[in-house]
């Protein structure tokens, strides 16, 4: 079979196996860190904690951090401080002229946007642990967190030497996808949220297995649910990869270095992804989804109609108006991410010094505003479709009553994520086997190795 050819290619490019297992082996010690659980916890007493993850926000929380959020555990924080401070720089960067300074100097201004970064991951961990420790009894059903410590350790000391540990994880945590990035294969962080999803996959299909099984639905239900998941899958990679291909003409450049008059040169393409975003409309929706129901509970509405309507409708993530509301969010926030992350000016300047045009379209700003033409007609479907794939977990809930643990995986953030990060993934190894005159993972056809290989 062609994969096995495929496979055993891999192993026969000494840097691209080496930077496999080392990737391999860092994602296990984030796995491992996971299982371990902060000093002073009895183990013995989580299970209330482990029990209040199951659906809801809490849950879709617990799933980012591949159950390191439900264990108490070194690495409860995961790697979404990190992803927040990310987004925060990368927000600031359009209205702060320092930002946008260092985004212009190329390879040291990243370093120094890194820099920042990494000390405001620190400052999101300093608010989060705290709040964090903070909930675990109510979340656990305890009166108080003493009652979770084993006996004799102090609560004071608990909450210092925790505080400290959950930054330091975070903090960790950050650095092994940092090295994944420069010495493995794939973007670390990705991969980090990527392995702490598929952690809780097996455990959340078990679950709802056996409760098919026992008389809800039977083996038959369960064969349809993979099929739906099967397709679900591939809409989602339909969106990942799906582009809408712009005709871009070069002229023909002369030996002088100058251009001939009406001499066409090679034709190109132009690539505009359906869906340029990626996930982060959805990260961005799903921040705001927690405001209405922390609004809902404040002291203001609390014991209203209102406050008690907000808390029930929107602490539900497979609720009616809770995916209505979020659906619209990622529409409107698809456009606004869209708009700020496709340069739709630079691309057409970066054609005009290469000589290229767009057939029909004069270069310079009748090219930038066809492509921002082309960009927002595009988007709309491409947003819809990203807000269907989001909103879908609660249409599979309420139509085909699966457990809310395994219908996390069959849209939304966790299925994207998983499905553009294997096929980035895919693509680095498949441009290390091209390179080395080997057929890619992606690519059919005969073996292509070199002689000198």
């Amino acid at each position: 079979m062609k994969i096995i050819e495929t496979l055993k290619n891999v192993w026969k490019i000494t840097e691209l196996k080496d930077r496999i297992m080392l990737t391999l082996g860092l994602l296990l010690v984030y796995r491992f860190g996971a299982q371990v659980v902060l000093p002073g916890i009895d183990i013995d007493k989580l299970g209330g904690l482990q029990a209040g993850m199951d659906g809801g926000i809490l849950g879709l929380l617990n799933a980012f951090t591949g159950g390191a959020f439900a264990n108490a555990s070194v690495f409860a924080l995961g790697i979404m401080p990190y992803i927040s401070a990310s987004i925060v720089v990368q927000l600031m960067g359009i209205a702060i002229p320092y930002l946008q300074k260092l985004q212009k100097e190329g390879a040291s201004g990243q370093k120094k946007i890194t820099q920042i970064t990494r000390w405001l991951t620190i400052g999101i961990c300093l608010v989060q642990a705290p709040g964090y420790l903070a909930s675990v009894p109510a979340l656990s059903g305890s009166p108080s967190m003493s009652s979770l410590l084993v006996p004799g350790f102090s609560e004071n000391i608990f909450y210092f030497s925790s505080v400290i540990i959950l930054v330091t994880g975070c903090v960790f945590a950050m650095w092994l996808g940092e090295k994944i990035t420069d010495k493995g294969i794939g973007n670390g962080i990705s991969l980090l949220i990527m392995v702490g999803i598929i952690a809780t996959l097996p455990q959340s299909f078990v679950q709802n297995m056996y409760s098919r099984l026992e008389g809800n639905g039977g083996f038959m239900i369960i064969l349809i649910e993979l099929v739906i998941w099967f397709l679900i899958i591939l809409a989602s990679v339909f969106l990942v990869m799906a582009v809408r291909k712009i005709a871009v003409q070069y002229a023909r450049r002369t030996a002088s270095g100058g251009y001939e008059k009406n001499v066409f040169g090679s034709r190109q393409f132009l690539p505009l992804k359906l869906n340029a975003s990626g996930v982060m409309p959805i990260i961005f929706a799903q921040a705001i989804m927690f405001v209405p129901s922390l609004i809902g509970g404040s002291s203001f509405l609390k014991d209203t109609s209102t406050g008690q309507w907000m808390q029930t409708n929107f602490s539900d993530i497979f609720g009616f108006w809770y995916n209505l509301v979020f659906a619209l969010l990622i529409i409107v926030f698809t456009y606004f991410y869209t708009a700020i992350t496709v340069p739709t000016n630079k691309m057409a300047d970066d054609l005009k010094r290469s000589g290229g045009f767009i057939p029909g379209i004069r270069p310079g700003s009748e090219t930038s505003e066809y492509l921002d033409k082309i960009m927002s007609q595009i988007t709309l479907p491409g947003s819809i479709f990203l807000a269907l794939i989001a909103v879908f977990p609660a249409f599979i809930v309420n139509l085909v009553k699966v457990q809310q643990g395994w219908a996390l995986f069959f849209g939304g953030t966790s299925l994207l994520i998983m499905v553009g990060v294997a096929i980035d993934t895919m693509q680095q190894i498949n441009s290390y086997l091209l390179n080395k005159h080997y057929d890619g993972l992606m690519k059919t056809g005969k073996n292509r190795k070199s002689v000198t290989s």
